[in-house]
């Protein structure tokens, strides 16, 4: 039997360079665009071949464990390795062996290949984009050899890398730094909160004022106005802390109306718009209500939560309510609205600052004390309204309510700008992208056009094959 005939390189070459025409993009005279299969290897767990096994190799995982053996592997280190199946298209590098089975790829790169460069440029690729409509999702290997790569000379490549690790080590530093300013101001906003309504923050201005009405007066006015008598011994209330003289502690639901009766409406037809808040529209950052529904009122008069102008939402299932969703309802379409059934809805009167509670149920503490009240199965706990009823609160004179929310809200501008921190996240996370995307165009400013042209490499690792 005659042997096959062995390609010349001109052959192999052609094989291999990318036409000028199809090339995505111009890189650095010094490098050629050639296939991804000339570089790598896709090796999934199965048996090899006799002479390919070593107990010195690495080892490949198939569904009953070690079945084979690849000595090209790299002895000890790490392993590049991409999903196949459920995972499929997803690189990851393995600072040691033995993670992967047989629905995982291993990536062994050819000779004179780097192989950290080969991770970075496979995080390119989006090799997800390659998946085959089937019923089993997965990464075909023989697409993935076909993508259009870029090979730099050997040298470029370890540069390259080490531009890339340089980089991509400061970001890690600017998330860290992010993380410690989100850290350290939540811890200051607390403190904050924890002064407010202990009197230590406006002890001060209470020092400078004239005297004000007391919050016993003003408790009692909040009963006439909810035409009911608190029958409760103010001796049963364990004060948790001392508060300034003129405070008095309450329990919140003598003070607000807790999911308060549906208000009548008058000359509203089922035709009219009205607005709607669904639990995403809660920002939980910033408190705010953001992109609000406009429904039909024939579609929400029933089944959803009613509130009106004003109102203070307040997410009573997990984990919304840790993660903070309390918002005050503002610019309602005639002035009321309906949400989610997991809101619930307290309303305040002429003696309390809205403000004043929204602060309260926004604070981390509060949100805490409420988590170890919740009720109901795991992952569908919910806040009942009686510990909104009974929870004790400090209570202000109100004309010492405004100046706390007005110092409140003075200090709540910071916490806005904590959010647009956060917003660098993502930003930061693109960054990443955007340098492994001028890494592989050349444009770290690593190139030395005095290198080896990259086409000796690629001839190189083609006889090598």
């Amino acid at each position: 039997m005659s042997k096959k005939k062995q390609k010349s390189m001109e052959e192999l070459l052609e094989e291999a360079l990318v036409p000028e025409e199809e090339q995505p993009y111009k890189v650095p005279e010094n490098w050629v665009w050639t296939r991804l299969g000339k570089l790598i290897e896709l090796v999934y767990g199965k048996s090899l071949p006799e002479k390919k096994r070593s107990g010195n190799g690495f080892p490949v995982y198939g569904s009953n464990g070690v079945v084979g053996y690849h000595s090209e592997f790299l002895i000890e280190g790490p392993v590049i390795i991409v999903g196949r199946k459920g995972s499929y298209g997803e690189v990851n590098w393995y600072n040691e062996s033995g993670w992967a089975i047989d629905t995982t790829y291993y990536v062994l790169a050819k000779q004179k290949i780097n192989y950290k460069y080969v991770y970075y440029l496979l995080k390119t690729l989006n090799l997800k984009k390659l998946n085959r409509s089937t019923a089993i999702p997965g990464l075909n290997r023989e697409d993935a050899y076909t993508q259009k790569v870029v090979l730099p000379p050997f040298k470029e490549q370890k540069r390259i890398v080490e531009k890339i690790e340089q980089l991509f080590a400061k970001i890690d530093e600017a998330k860290r730094l992010i993380e410690e300013v989100k850290g350290s101001f939540e811890l200051r906003w607390e403190s904050i909160l924890d002064k407010a309504f202990r009197g230590e923050l406006t002890k001060k201005w209470r020092s400078k004022s004239s005297i004000i009405k007391s919050a016993d007066d003003i408790f009692k006015e909040i009963q006439n106005v909810y035409k009911k008598k608190n029958k409760r011994d103010e001796y049963e209330i364990n004060p948790p802390f001392p508060i300034p003289q003129n405070w008095r502690w309450v329990r919140l639901g003598d003070i607000v109306d807790i999911n308060p009766a549906r208000k009548k409406l008058e000359d509203i037809e089922d035709i009219q718009s009205c607005s709607f808040i669904p639990m995403p529209s809660v920002n939980d950052k910033t408190g705010e209500i953001e992109n609000p529904e406009i429904r039909k009122y024939a579609e929400v008069k029933k089944g959803y939560t009613f509130f009106l102008e004003n109102d203070i939402l307040f997410a009573k299932i997990t984990p919304c309510m840790e993660n903070g969703k309390t918002a005050i309802a503002h610019n309602l379409i005639n002035g009321f609205g309906f949400g989610s059934t997991e809101f619930h809805v307290i309303r305040t009167n002429p003696y309390i600052n809205t403000k004043l509670i929204y602060y309260l149920l926004r604070s981390k503490k509060f949100r805490m004390e409420a988590k170890k009240e919740m009720t109901g199965a795991v992952g569908q706990q919910r806040v009942p309204k009686s510990f909104l009823e009974n929870y004790l609160f400090p209570l202000p004179p109100k004309a010492e309510q405004d100046k706390i929310v007005e110092l409140l809200d003075h200090l709540h501008v910071k916490e806005v700008e904590i959010s647009k921190i956060e917003a660098l996240e993502g930003e930061i996370d693109s960054l990443r992208q955007s340098i492994l995307n001028k890494a592989f165009r050349g444009e770290l400013g690593t190139n030395d056009l005095t290198d080896k042209h990259a086409i000796e490499l690629l001839k190189e690792v083609l006889k090598s094959k």
